[in-house]
């Protein structure tokens, strides 16, 4: 099994092709300039991750919501998961930049911060 893919690790955006043995294991990865290339394409076969952005309503602020992002990239098969606390929890102002409003979301190890202040 195959799969062609553009690395984001930097500006290049090399097109890699992955070979992958019928377990899913990367056989080889080509078309990488750089080890960080390699990795992404294993990292993405494997276990692929993202930062999650969202908002969280707020009670008492200026604003009715308070832009959010995860601390650290989560499992992407978690996303609609973490989604779901997200929009289940109501902060209280004042929310200050850095702010944790979710520790540890869904037990990805990641916690929701706030991105603006409120």
């Amino acid at each position: 099994m195959t799969r062609d893919m553009i690395c984001v690790s930097c500006p290049i955006g090399c097109a890699l092709h992955v070979e992958l043995d019928d377990a899913g294991k990367v056989v080889s990865v080509s078309g990488n300039t750089c080890k960080r290339g390699e990795k992404y394409a294993i990292d993405e076969c494997t276990n692929p991750v993202r930062m999650l952005t969202s908002t969280i309503r707020v009670n008492g602020g200026v604003l009715p919501v308070v832009p959010v992002k995860t601390s650290v990239p989560i499992p992407k098969g978690k996303m609609f998961e973490c989604m779901k606390a997200i929009n289940n929890e109501v902060a209280d102002a004042p929310i200050k930049l850095g702010d944790v409003l979710i520790a540890n979301v869904c037990d990805t190890g990641a916690d929701i911060i706030a991105t603006n202040e409120v």
